[in-house]
């Protein structure tokens, strides 16, 4: 075990329904890439059809302000893992190329943690929790460092499309081309992992996170022939088989037997490419921004006889807090040697707003350059530049669309919002793998007390 538990008595606020006991429950945390906050019918695109989605909806609950981590895709993923900030936790950027940066052996994952508790874990799909050179290698952490018993993974992207992959590796055995689209192909593996291969006697976590809406983009015809002539139908026809593979793995689940025990998560790893076609239903800003439509991503959680069906929740929750609520859940006590950024999201299922130790904090890595940090408590949220030297402030309840900068109309609003934003910032610098990205850094940040 990698850090002695002490454990601190609670009381779980949160009523349960006389199902198996809360150790028995099952994981599923499913994970679209690239997917816009406006990328479907259950957030109210006109034309997009997201059958599965909004059937998930009707099912649990709808977040209307769930949060990734990060304005891009490696760094939201280590915190859903980890619930743990990407600086602090080490994958503060995405990871490509040779890039020294991965998920550190000594993080703690919330698989890890369900493991040693009995569970069977499986993970497939994408993975880029290391670079390319470090990809599926005994010299760095892979997901069996990680906690999982059988994964099938990618680095990055599904290669050379999502149309017919080669590029998926088995247990540490490259697959060689497969027949398909990405999307199905990870949610026949996972279904297969339910039926054929997990001891259906045991408890179980899954992650299944899919390729798509990520470029580059290949669309079964039968899913763009939904939007007929539409010239954006390859995009949305994508965002169709994503969902069409969510159903396959709801279909899966009642298949074993296991739905109405199992805790069904599903988000997005980052906001939409509007190039490709994304839409952020608004939002200022797109993937790799640190406004609204890079991080606001869709949030939608089934949990049968926890979870009233069809509750739409406008507590801001972020892909952190998956870590905390999964160990709320089966009354695993957080690791008391680190800081846990996520807190249980159990509260927010049924619009109650939840306790937080740590504020809600973004920093992206290639972000512009104006809005590379943020920062949110309560309704009010703060936005700066890359040196910290200059802020908006948002009033985020009110201005979803973060059109109103109030900063120098409220200086003593704006001014205590920066002195929480160099706080929490200077603590996770403390904190962090910090070496792994001064080498990359040319001008200091003025405004904390840290300066790298």
């Amino acid at each position: 075990m990698k850090y002695l538990i002490h454990f601190i008595s609670s009381v779980c606020i949160f009523s349960l329904s006389g199902q198996a006991e809360d150790s028995q429950t099952n994981f599923v945390i499913f994970v679209a890439d690239d997917m816009g906050w406006g990328d479907s019918a259950t957030y109210g695109h006109p034309l997009i059809k997201t059958p599965n989605l909004d059937k998930l909806a009707s099912q649990g609950v709808k977040f209307t302000q769930c949060y990734s981590a990060c304005g891009v895709c490696s760094p939201s993923r280590s915190a859903i893992l980890t619930g743990r900030t990407p600086y602090r936790n080490g994958v503060w950027r995405h990871l490509s190329g040779n890039h020294k940066a991965h998920l550190r052996a000594s993080e703690i994952t919330y698989i890890e943690l369900l493991k040693e508790k009995g569970y069977e874990t499986c993970h497939v799909g994408k993975w880029h929790l290391n670079s390319k050179q470090q990809f599926n290698t005994p010299d760095f952490p892979q997901p069996g460092d990680h906690g999982y018993d059988y994964w099938m993974y990618t680095h990055n992207n599904a290669s050379p499309s999502h149309k017919n992959p080669d590029n998926f590796v088995r247990n540490g055995e490259p697959v060689g081309e497969m027949e398909g689209y990405s999307a199905q192909i990870v949610a026949n593996e996972a279904a297969h992992w339910l039926d054929k291969v997990r001891d259906p006697k045991k408890p179980f976590a899954l992650s299944v996170w899919v390729h798509e809406p990520h470029s580059p983009i290949a669309t079964d015809k039968r899913f763009s022939d939904l939007y007929g002539d539409h010239e954006n139908k390859k995009y949305m026809g994508n965002i169709s088989q994503m969902d069409h593979s969510l159903g396959q793995v709801m279909d899966a689940l009642d298949k074993a037997g296991v739905s109405e025990n199992t805790f069904l998560f599903f988000t997005s790893d980052n906001g939409p490419v509007p190039n490709y076609g994304g839409s952020t239903g608004g939002l200022r800003g797109v993937k790799r921004s640190s406004h609204e439509g890079g991080i606001r991503v869709p949030g939608v959680a089934r949990w049968p006889g926890h979870i009233t069906p069809g509750t739409v929740s406008d507590i801001p929750v972020i892909g952190s807090d998956i870590f905390s609520t999964i160990l709320d859940i089966v009354k695993i006590p957080l690791p008391t040697d680190r800081t846990i950024d996520g807190t249980s999201m159990i509260p927010a299922f049924s619009g109650r707003p939840v306790t937080r130790n740590v504020p809600l904090y973004w920093r992206t890595h290639v972000s512009p350059v104006n809005d590379r940090s943020a920062l949110r408590i309560g309704d009010w949220k703060i936005v700066s530049d890359d040196e910290m030297n200059q802020f908006m402030l948002f009033e985020i309840q009110r201005d979803w669309k973060e059109e109103n900068d109030l900063a120098s109309a409220m200086p003593e609003k704006t001014e205590e919002m920066k002195k929480e934003l160099f706080r929490v910032w200077n603590q996770i610098q403390a904190e962090g793998p910090k070496e792994w990205w001064l080498s990359e850094r040319q001008k200091p940040v003025k405004g904390g007390k840290l300066n790298y």
